[in-house]
């Protein structure tokens, strides 16, 4: 029972824990008690179980652990923390509960699993209870798949995924145990219910036994629904709902349709994919080109078995795919054919989506192969085509289908209708937009008609299938020509269609069309090219403003209402002066009304009223063509009010005197109502009229419009109409008027132009060819107006507006009429184009000329001509195949871009032409080759097999023109198709060809198609030559390797843009110019550096940035392209990344750390990537062949970056990963996109203040620095630039480790890049950055000195040389020992960097340093070298604001390196613009008006943290760091913005203790401040004394507010604060302080910030640090005599607190510190010192130890090794000794103390007090020396020890004399008698073991008389009379000690009186000591107050002294 009584006691949390199983048991019954108590879910009594709770599931004990699962079920019910211990908790239950034979503890088990579910934890309870059905014990594998059941059961296939549970589900039907395989069938039952069929594939390979059993009892289930019963804490609305069905009764909830449908699983999903293609046999493409069918079969019959598999692994199916293709459209054999065909049909179904890359090679091969009849050919060629259309869009085949319905044969015309047919059921709306029935109704319609009726039958079935699909009303309008019982047939055909969308949900049709419509955007994205034309006219009417024709009494009515009475009386007067006036009246009016009331229609018809246009004062119509211009621009002007005032402006346009009003008019009317509606308005009616003059004036006003407005919108054909009217006008105005307007048009609309004039006269024809060679080069002027109505336009329609505007070619070509011939291509004439008589065939030809001709420009729809056109090619009459090559060129311009439809059928028949024999007919087949090309591009050319079959004959007239077309055009493609390569094979051949000219082009095309392909890929093809051919051609493959042109650049973005941004309009430039004022005020309010600017051309970075959401990197993508990369290409997924982090710290993953990846580290990537990755981004991203893909899928990553910032930061370590892989490619064009995007990354993301992981960073950055070292310097300082931007958001600190890395590669290159860059670092950021610790780094970095490499030598040498800038000679400690060479190069490299400080205005050591090394700087634009150039001198010109922004540009140019340029200010441009007044706004100051107030610190202007930030980091630890090493900053705005963030989080006391740990770390980086201030930012005159002043404010405030709280405080170290206050008395000594203003008020603060580290840090290290600080000033010969004695006054401040403080000192510390000084400094050396201050205070030191401890002090030597050689030993025994009797004089002095004194000691403390604060003030000073005499007349024995041991030593000695001088007075003594002795008198002694004594041997002085003469004298010798000594001598003091004196802690006031006879004191004793050692040392002597001693000498012989010295110096 006493054990029992002992547990009893303990707290429950310690009983549960306890190893008694009572104890656990009775802890377990209470903590059940406790959580059904707690009602706070978030209560923090929950955390003390947090521990504890898999204890109680895995509790040893069987008794004690069922009631721990009962505590620990509650726990988890109710607590709001319990999700986290779900992992640990659920994988104890597996183990050690399912085990139990007790049914009552899987129960329990199995709830809590249920449980965590319920609170959201399902992912990791799945996973836990999968990993249990690998257990050994059965037990333990049923009760999981019990348990797993449950909660399927429960919470349904939404919340419980299926995928992983069907996976492991087989292996438990193999298992020996019944129980198991009975448990695996209830759980298969169980799934079934949810997902139905699709559990049937995963389970075919079990017993067919087995799956008997299951079919039994699947047909057993009802064929309703499971639905979830049990919910999720955050479904507790459905559970609301659920509860309320079964209320209301289960008919009626089985009858609710209300409900969410249950999910629907793809069966392709639960299946795993099989990987096929290794599997082929290896002689499969050997077998498939065999002769013998047998073996082709062999091949075949392989393939079909492996793509059986229903599910495929992704992977290069090209050449497999090609060589079914061939077979499928080839091979004679039938067989075959069907077995190719269910090949295909096997990979599509297979692959899905990842098949949709072959789709285009394999359709038209198909459609072609329908010719065949026998039934199971066909049956297989529709199996493959329609498993084709499912990984692939409509719009993508569309093409190919259209050329076969052309087709003669009618089976495949018949099997391509059908096709149609099958696939409009698997569409939606979406996907059957308007555009594609446009294309395809036509082509049914005229198989409506064919004469076959299976064609027949087809097309109505495919039309009412297209019918049924998208409505009535959307096909309707194509069928308008059908008569009534063809249409009825289409109806027919409606109702017999069925769509796969409403069979089977579970079908991939409905996945695939459901996917879709989600994709897919509105039909409004597809629509074709020509759109813009339509929208250009229809887009103002959208938008304008419509208005009714009012009648003439409502105008007159509502213009008076806004008119004066005078005005409208006087409209029409006969008098011509009072409708002047009245027009005036008029104007006026205008001018004032505002938009909303002003009439426009009203005015404009009182303006036309009688006389109205017909006005004969030039004067009145002047006016009234102004009031029109205003009206039209201020009012809401319409089209009815336009047309009452078009007829009097065109009237009045010719007129000399009226027509610049006129055409102000008109322009106005443009802008309001748009210029293509004004202009054909204009046209129509001057054309109307027979004035030439107004004829010729119109057209010049619209030439000039044109080029203010653009050309979008106008109606060309009606304007070339009427511009061929004025063409043949009589009057040569109108004519040169005409002329100059095509010029014009010309701009916009290019060649095409002149096809329109080609039937002119010959001496017309060429005045406009001259106007169209002015224009020639000449690009359209950018459009300024019109902008209101561009303004309302949407966004996706503005943007193709700016293209029109910006105008080009191919734009314009589409908004030319285009005249469809095909019905004019009549059957005839195509008969006659293949007729037998070459006559006939060229009648025929002569006929589609002409046909063509008269078109002028005809859509793609021409018929059947392309197969007849291609027939002619091979005509066996040269002149026909010439005639039809010029046709084909005629074809070419006519039908413009849209021939590309074209290429494949009739483009690549015109490339066997020049295969022909004749020169003529091969330049001719060149020529129209070009003008095809031309309209094209070269893209669709090289797609396909069809180049290389070309190639492939051997024929070398057309390998040499092929080959050297080739050459000529492939140079000027940025991207080619992977199918080039097909080609290699046969331009390897050419090589080798018999004929000269054939290889000659060959090595001519060599290097072309190297610089597309790269050379490794065109090298492995050699691979399947012969081996005698291997040879030759590898070695010309080296020669053009050396040969091989540069690839050209990225595109730019949009021409539009690029205008818009170089254009020099006026408004443009103002507004840039505003914008540069505003963002230069705001870099100057902000502190951020003030940049320079250089916008016209921009980095392709930034041109990525500018098109962000825009348009697509390809703006010709396809529509493919548009559709299934429409969604997003991140996909969130919550707490991703977190996983993946956790899986990589638990081994679960491979970690990301090797030398060259491997295929395993790739294909994690590709598993990783494909849950958050949009599929068709990562298959571009890991494309194996065509690398463009890759840079594609980048640029698509880069313009989307904004638009899904949140998801490229949740993807981000996967993304910085894959960039990993591209580092060990050797492809620069992908690298170079690689270091582009991510110098967009990283400022984005620091923008966002995101900071990367540890995670994020160690698996990139070691891999990015590996390419620092690269042999190209574009790649190099890309590489520089971002480890610029990544310290923006990484803590600089951490990058230096992985750069040290660097700096150990066998690459020297790499090697002296990583050391410059270190350099950078410890510039920039001070030496904080070294990690870790600066002389563990400098020793490395130093070793590289001696490096065999010129360049790593000076990279070393230079990055040593940046330490020395900031620490100066402690570089030699800290990099240890060098031999003697290395030494001495690094000692000339500092003097060198020393000379070239000039020493007028010396610069930092930083500009030293970069001038020695050029090659360091850190260019703001990331694409700029990294070229430290040094500031430039300032033209005397340039405005001083400008200058100082050079300056400091030039300054702190290297501190934002991630800034790119065009975001920099170009002081230039702004300081030539004299008409604005370019002014910096200066800097907001701060004073420190009162030293006891805290510091006020400016608020920090960089954003605050993200709130996501801690979600992405567990801690604020590295937030905290990443601020602190900022702190150390070499930018003084940087480091006033860090210091200004940590001042915020100390100033709040619930925020303060996140800064506990990181105190060491933050007074390092200030201590690294404050020495780079000193040695830098102090001897920089360009840096503004203001700007340091307010850095040093900061770190002082800072300091204040840390040191005012003890617990912070005390974390300090002793190393850390011995720098601390080294650096803190160095600043005190400054003696540069003083010339900033407000110096000495910045000491007054130094001096009490002192006080709190004194105060308030840690007493042992505090203590510590000052000894050691000591021994280092007295060591140290070069240092000032000022700094030791400042350290001394310290000390004497701790001496003194030491009775308080002395039980929290660590005394062994402390003397052991005193023993190493002592060892430093024996009894005899500390005596040799010029002062003996530093041996009386270690003596004092050690007197008081000895007091306050007596003999117990000797206890404390025991860190002292060899304490018998110590000298402290002995010393503390002499002291000892000496202690004990002196402390029994003073106990029996003590004891003689009576009560009465006790009793009044409080009294007495407080008249003490009064006097001192008298003495304190300087104007009672002297009546407070007289109240003190006094009480010691009074008082004999009073104790003044406790009132004067905190005060200074001049204090002391001022209240001496005072006293001794009073004392004098009153005695009558005119002098103080010298002693008889000739010693001093005694020196007062404050401690409390002896009283207050006054010498009474003294007389009165006058000491301001001495003090006078002695300062003459001082300033004849040449000493300054420095104050400092007195400002510096610390009043170290008490705060808010109530019974001493207010201190004299003011450093900024003058000296009182005693301290100026202090002075005078310590002067006198100066000069003693002058005379006696001859002068020789009088400036070196030390000035401190310390050393005066008391004023005891006689004054006679201080006289005589000073007239000696007087006479001496005279």
């Amino acid at each position: 029972m006493g054990d029992d009584s002992e547990w009893m006691k303990l707290p429950i949390d310690q009983k549960c824990e306890h190893k008694v199983w009572k104890a656990r048991l009775n802890g377990y019954e209470e903590a059940l008690k406790l959580f059904n108590r707690i009602e706070d879910e978030k209560s923090p009594e929950w955390g003390k179980y947090l521990g504890l709770l898999k204890k109680f599931v895995t509790d040893s004990n069987a008794v004690a652990q069922l009631k721990g699962l009962e505590a620990a079920l509650a726990y988890i019910k109710n607590a709001h923390v319990a999700g986290k211990t779900s992992g640990e908790v659920v994988s104890g239950v597996v183990s050690k509960v399912f085990n139990q034979p007790k049914a009552r503890a899987k129960e329990l088990g199995s709830d809590i699993c249920l449980m965590y579910m319920e609170i959201e934890r399902a992912e990791v309870v799945q996973d836990e209870l999968i990993k249990g059905l690998d257990n050994k014990n059965p037990k333990i594998v049923v009760t999981c798949i019990e348990t797993l059941r449950k909660a399927l059961s429960e919470f349904g296939s939404k919340i419980i995924t299926l995928k992983p549970v069907v996976k492991v589900l087989p292996k438990q039907f193999e298992s020996r145990e019944k129980a198991v395989r009975d448990e695996a069938k209830l759980l298969a039952v169980e799934i079934y219910k949810w997902i139905r069929d699709a559990l049937r594939p995963p389970l075919q390979g079990i017993n067919s036994v087995q799956l008997k059993e299951l079919e039994e009892e699947w047909v057993k289930l009802p064929t309703t629904a499971p639905k979830q019963s049990r919910f999720l804490r955050s479904q507790q609305a459905l559970k609301a709902k659920f509860e309320q069905q079964q209320a209301a009764g289960g008919d009626e909830a089985d009858g609710d349709n209300d409900d969410e449908p249950a999910p629907q699983v793809d069966p392709y999903e639960l299946l795993e994919a099989v990987e096929i293609l290794s599997k082929l046999p290896k002689d499969f493409y050997d077998k498939i080109e065999a002769k013998k069918w047998q073996e082709r079969k062999e091949a075949l019959e392989a393939v079909e078995i492996l793509a059986k598999n229903p599910k495929l692994e992704n992977g290069d199916f090209g050449d497999l795919v090609r060589a079914l293709r061939k077979v499928i459209g080839k091979d004679a054999n039938v067989m075959l054919v069907t077995l190719a065909a269910k090949c295909v049909a096997g990979l599509a179904a297979g692959l899905r989506k990842k098949f949709g890359t072959y789709a285009g090679h394999v359709v038209p091969t198909i459609l072609e192969k329908f010719k065949e009849k026998k039934p199971q050919v066909v049956l297989a060629l529709q199996e493959a085509i329609d498993a084709i259309f499912l990984t692939t869009t409509l719009q993508n085949i569309s093409e190919d289908v259209l050329g076969v319905m052309e087709n003669k044969n009618p089976s495949i015309k018949q099997q391509a209708s059908l096709f149609l047919a099958r696939s409009f059921c698997h569409c939606t709306q979406a996907t059957l937009p308007k555009s594609m029935l446009k294309a395809f109704c036509p082509a049914f319609l005229k198989q409506v008609n064919d004469s076959a009726p299976e064609v027949r039958d087809a097309a109505y079935e495919a039309l009412g299938t297209a019918m049924k699909v998208v409505g009535e009303k959307a096909v309707n309008p194509f069928l308008a020509d059908l008569d009534k019982l063809k249409l009825d047939k289409v109806r027919i055909a409606i109702s017999i269609s069925i769509i796969v969308i409403n069979i089977s949900v579970f079908s991939l049709s409905s996945i695939y069309s459901m996917s879709l419509s989600l994709l897919g955007g509105p039909p409004k994205k597809g629509k074709p090219a020509s759109a813009p034309s339509a929208k250009g006219k229809k887009c103002p009417e959208t938008k304008e403003f419509v208005e009714t024709e009012l009648s003439i009494e409502v105008c007159e009515e509502r213009s008076a209402a806004v008119l004066p009475a005078s005005c409208m009386q006087l409209l029409d007067s006969a008098n011509w002066k009072e409708r002047l006036a009245s027009m005036e009246e008029f104007q006026k009016a205008v001018e004032q009304m505002d938009k909303s009331e002003m009439p426009c229609q009203a005015l404009v018809r009182m303006l036309a009223k009688k006389p109205g246009w017909k006005e004969t004062n030039f004067q009145v119509m002047q006016m009234k063509l102004h009031i029109v211009g205003l009206i039209a621009q201020k009012g809401s002007f319409s089209k009815t009010s336009a047309f009452v005032v078009l007829d009097g402006l065109v009237d009045k346009i010719g007129d000399v005197k009226c027509g610049g009003k006129a055409k102000e008019g008109l322009t106005a009317t443009a802008e309001a109502c748009s210029l293509p509606w004004t202009a054909e308005q204009v046209v129509s009616m001057v054309f109307a009229q027979k004035n030439p003059k107004n004829q010729a004036e119109t057209l010049n006003w619209l030439a000039n419009a044109m080029k203010e407005f653009g050309f979008a919108g106008i109606n060309v054909k009606g304007f070339i109409n009427n511009v061929k009217t004025a063409l043949g006008a009589t009057n040569p105005a109108v004519r040169t008027a005409a002329i100059t307007l095509l010029g014009v048009m010309y701009l916009y609309m290019g060649a095409p132009l002149r096809m329109f004039f080609e039937d002119e006269k010959p001496a017309l024809l060429k005045q406009i060819d001259d106007e169209f060679e002015k224009m020639q080069g000449q690009s359209p002027p950018t459009a300024f107006r019109g902008a209101k109505k561009g303004g309302a336009e949407e966004d996706g329609e503005e943007a193709d507006e700016q293209e029109e505007d910006g105008g080009g070619a191919p734009d314009v070509m589409d908004l030319l009429p285009r005249t469809d011939i095909s019905d004019k291509i009549t059957q005839d004439m195509v008969d006659k184009i293949g007729d037998k008589n070459w006559k006939i065939r060229k009648e025929g030809l002569d006929e589609v000329a002409a046909v063509i001709s008269e078109a002028k420009f005809i859509q793609p729809s021409i018929g059947e001509l392309p197969m007849a056109l291609k027939g002619r090619l091979n005509d066996s009459n040269k002149i026909l195949v010439q005639q039809t090559l010029t046709i084909l060129q005629q074809i070419a311009v006519a039908m413009g871009p849209a021939l590309k439809q074209h290429v494949k059928n009739l483009g690549m028949p015109i490339i066997t032409v020049l295969g022909d024999g004749k020169t003529n007919v091969r330049a001719a087949a060149m020529t129209t080759l070009q003008a095809w090309v031309e309209q094209t591009g070269m893209k669709d050319w090289l797609e396909g097999e069809d180049l290389s079959e070309e190639l492939k004959r051997e024929n070398p007239f057309l390998r040499q023109e092929v080959l050297g077309w080739l050459a000529e055009k492939l140079p000027t493609m940025r991207t080619v198709p992977s199918d080039l390569m097909l080609c290699v094979p046969y331009l390897y051949s050419c090589l080798e060809d018999r004929n000269g000219d054939v290889r000659k082009k060959a090595q001519d095309a060599l290097p072309i198609f190297m610089m597309h392909l790269g050379y490794e890929k065109m090298l492995k093809a050699t691979g399947k030559l012969k081996p005698a051919s291997k040879e030759p051609v590898s070695a010309l493959l080296e020669k053009a390797r050396a040969v091989m042109p540069a690839k050209l650049a990225p595109p730019p973005g949009k021409a539009g843009a690029a205008k818009s941004i170089s254009g020099g309009a006026p408004a443009a430039k103002s507004a840039l110019y505003l914008v540069m004022m505003l963002f230069l005020c705001f870099l100057s309010c902000s502190d951020v550096s003030v940049l320079s600017c250089k916008p016209p051309h921009f980095s392709p970075l930034s041109r990525c940035q500018g098109v962000l959401g825009k348009k697509a990197l390809v703006t010709k993508a396809t529509a493919k392209d548009e559709e299934d990369r429409s969604g997003v290409i991140f996909i969130l997924v919550p707490n991703g990344k977190e996983q993946r982090i956790k899986e990589e710290k638990g081994l679960k993953v491979l970690k990301w750390n090797f030398q060259t990846p491997r295929d395993e580290y790739v294909d994690q990537l590709k598993t990783q990537m494909s849950t958050c990755f949009a599929r068709w981004l990562q298959d571009e991203l890991f494309h194996a062949s065509d690398f463009q893909r890759q840079v594609k899928a980048i640029g698509v990553m880069g313009e989307r970056m904004e638009d899904e910032l949140e998801g490229t930061v949740s993807c981000l370590d996967l993304i910085l990963k894959w960039f990993t892989l591209r580092f060990f490619e050797t492809n620069s064009t992908v690298l170079m996109k690689v270091l582009e995007y991510l110098k967009l990354l990283f400022p984005t993301l620091s923008r966002e203040n995101y900071h990367l992981n540890e995670y994020e960073a160690s698996s990139f950055i070691p891999y990015l620095i590996l390419k620092v070292g690269e042999s190209k310097d574009v790649v190099r300082k890309d590489v520089r630039a971002i480890l610029t931007m990544l310290c923006k958001v990484y803590p600089a600190s951490k990058v230096f480790p992985f750069l040290m890395d660097g700096t150990k590669s066998k690459n020297s290159k790499q090697r002296a890049e990583c050391l410059e860059e270190l350099g950078c670092l410890i510039e920039n950021y001070g030496m904080n950055v070294c990690q870790p610790t600066p002389a563990k780094s400098l020793k490395e970095i130093a070793v590289h000195i001696g490096d065999r490499d010129n360049s790593v030598r000076n990279a070393a040498l230079n990055t040593v040389l940046a330490v020395y800038n900031v620490c100066g000679d402690q570089v030699y400690k800290l990099i240890g020992n060098l031999s003697e060479k290395e030494m001495s190069m690094l000692e000339e490299r500092v003097k060198r960097s020393a000379k070239k400080t000039p020493a007028a205005a010396p610069p930092s050591a930083r500009q030293a340093a970069e001038r020695e090394r050029p090659q360091r700087e850190h260019p703001s634009n990331p694409n700029a070298t990294f070229m430290r150039k040094p500031a430039q001198q300032p033209q005397e010109d340039v405005p001083n604001k400008l200058n100082q922004a050079r300056a400091q540009n030039a300054i702190r140019e290297h501190s934002h390196p991630s800034i790119p340029k065009e975001f920099q200010l170009d002081l230039d441009m702004i300081e030539n613009d004299h008409t604005r007044v370019s002014e910096l706004p200066d800097l907001v100051q701060h004073k420190l008006d009162e030293l006891l107030e805290p510091i006020t610190m400016p608020e920090p202007k960089i954003r605050s943290v993200s709130p996501h930030f801690d979600d992405l980091h567990n801690s604020t630890a590295s937030t905290i760091n990443f601020v602190i090493s900022q702190v150390a900053s070499g930018d003084i705005n940087t480091s006033i913005q860090a210091l200004a963030q940590i001042d915020e989080v100390l100033r709040q006391e619930d925020k303060a203790e996140a800064m506990s740990g990181h105190i060491d770390q933050f007074l390092i980086a200030t201590f690294m401040q404050l020495r780079l201030i000193y040695n830098t930012h102090m001897a920089d005159d360009r840096l503004d004394k203001k700007d340091i002043f307010k850095l040093y404010s900061c770190i002082i405030g800072n300091m204040l507010s840390l040191f005012s709280m003890e617990s912070l405080a005390r974390e300090s170290s002793m190393g850390v604060l011995k720098d601390l206050m080294h650096g803190l008395i160095t600043l005190m000594l400054d003696a540069r302080v003083e010339d900033i203003e407000d110096g000495q008020q910045l000491i007054r603060s130094v001096n009490l910030l002192v006080v709190r580290v004194l105060e308030k840090s840690d007493q042992t290290n505090i203590l510590s640090a000052l000894l050691v600080l000591l021994q280092d000033s007295l060591t140290t010969s070069s240092g000032s005599p000022m700094f030791s004695e400042l350290v001394m006054k310290c000390l004497w401040r701790m001496i003194r607190f030491l009775p308080e403080t002395i039980n929290s000192i660590n005394l062994d510390r402390i003397l052991l510190d005193v023993h190493n000084f002592m060892k430093v400094f024996p009894k005899e050396k500390l005596k040799q010192l010029k002062s003996d201050v530093p041996h009386r205070t270690l003596k004092t030191l050690l007197h008081t130890l000895c007091k306050l401890t007596g003999a117990k002090i000797l206890d404390h030597m025991s860190m002292i090794e060899n304490k018998n050689d110590s000298e402290l030993e002995a010393h503390l025994r002499r002291v000892v000794k000496h202690s004990g009797n002196f402390s029994g004089m003073k106990s029996d002095r003590g004891t003689e103390k009576g009560q009465d004194d006790r009793m009044s000691k409080a009294k007495v403390s407080d008249i003490l007090s009064e006097i001192f604060k008298k003495i304190g003030s300087k104007e009672n000073t002297k009546e407070g020396l007289t109240e003190l005499y006094e009480y010691k007349q009074n008082y004999s024995d009073a104790d003044l020890e406790p009132f004067l041991r905190n005060t200074s030593q001049f204090f002391q000695s001022y209240v001496e004399r005072g006293l001794r001088m009073i004392e004098s007075e009153r005695e009558g003594k005119g002098r103080i008698q010298p002693s008889s002795t000739g010693t001093n008198p005694e020196r007062l002694k404050w401690n409390s073991t002896q009283k207050f004594k006054l010498p009474l041997n003294g007389e009165e002085m006058k000491p301001a008389v001495y003090y006078e003469r002695l300062k003459i004298l001082r300033q004849r010798q040449g000493l300054e009379n420095n104050s400092r000594v007195s400002l510096m001598l610390i009043t170290l003091q008490e705060e808010g000690d109530s019974g001493l004196m207010r201190p004299i802690t003011s450093l900024l006031s003058k000296p009182s009186v005693a301290s100026s006879t202090d002075m005078l004191q310590s002067k006198l004793s100066q000069l003693k000591e002058s005379r006696e050692s001859h002068f020789q040392q009088e400036q070196s002597h030390s000035h401190s107050p310390t050393r005066c001693s008391s004023p005891s000498a006689n004054l006679d012989d201080l006289k005589k002294r000073l007239e000696r010295i007087k006479s001496n110096r005279q």
